[in-house]
């Protein structure tokens, strides 16, 4: 089955929201012109409550983009309040083909855990139930776009290479927010096995 995976194409990662990926509304055109083509089409969603840990307004004396420890010694990057759920900046892009979506992943909702793949949060301990809808689905290769390249994006694909599936990245709606650390990502992951388009 001809399947595309949508990664958090929202307005808070669009120019002028809140974790502006730059160029992030460069990815709706090529999307809109691809999405009619699959047979399913998936979507993941950033959905943060708002005393979500990662967001640096919720740490006393905090900046966006330090990192900190947690209590159990993994680092966290702190981030500009985004994607709080409900709000508009957690919708998707208002001029996006949603039509053809069947069904989307929320991700981030642990107030204490945050979630960059739409497979799982980022310790594991959660798991959205993506890979298991593609496989019922009969789907073990995909398509994937969206934001950001070099975070949820890449982790993302890597969950899905460990989960067994093949991944092709669509170059041209995808963008990172940081693209040096993206370009060293697709080396990666092309030795990982993932194709681009």
């Amino acid at each position: 089955m001809n399947t595309l995976l949508i990664i958090d194409p929202q307005i808070d990662f669009m120019p002028g929201g809140q974790l502006a990926v730059p160029n992030g509304d460069k990815i709706i055109e090529p999307i809109n012109a691809i999405i009619s083509t699959y047979d399913l089409v998936v979507a993941t969603q950033d959905w943060h409550p708002e005393n979500h840990m990662s967001f640096a307004n919720n740490h006393a004396q905090k900046q966006a983009f330090e990192s900190i420890k947690l209590a159990n010694g993994n680092s966290q990057t702190l981030w500009p309040t985004h994607c709080v759920q409900g709000s508009i900046g957690a919708e998707f892009h208002p001029e996006l083909n949603t039509k053809p979506i069947e069904v989307i992943f929320r991700k981030g909702l642990h107030p204490e855990i945050d979630s960059y793949s739409g497979f799982f949060d980022n310790f594991k301990q959660k798991n959205t139930g993506l890979s298991g809808y593609l496989k019922t689905k009969g789907v073990f290769e995909f398509d994937i776009c969206g934001l950001a390249g070099d975070i949820c994006v890449y982790f993302s694909i890597k969950d899905a290479i460990e989960q067994g599936f093949k991944v092709n990245l669509i170059e041209a709606a995808t963008k990172a927010l940081n693209p040096t650390t993206y370009n060293q990502q697709k080396i990666e992951l092309q030795n990982l096995g993932v194709s681009y388009k």
